[in-house]
């Protein structure tokens, strides 16, 4: 699974060379970062998606999860 998700992420992080505005870019590379555990850099990609698009429900339950991990630690 770790494997996956680390070559889920280099897929996502060209994607997001070509797209840096994409906002489903955005939440799934701050998906998959979470799921690496790199909650700091998750929560940039999904703020970053929150900006342009306001009121998205995916990005803001993982906005909020994220969050969530990060005061835990």
């Amino acid at each position: 699974m770790l494997e996956d998700c680390q070559k889920a992420l280099k897929d996502l992080d060209k994607t997001y060379v070509l797209e840096p505005n994409n906002v489903f870019i955005l939440q799934s590379r701050g998906n998959v970062k979470k799921m690496l555990e790199d909650s700091q850099e998750a929560l940039k990609d999904l703020e970053k998606a929150n900006v342009l698009e306001p009121n998205n429900a995916f990005t803001f339950k993982w906005h909020g999860h994220v969050k969530r991990i990060l005061k835990d630690y």
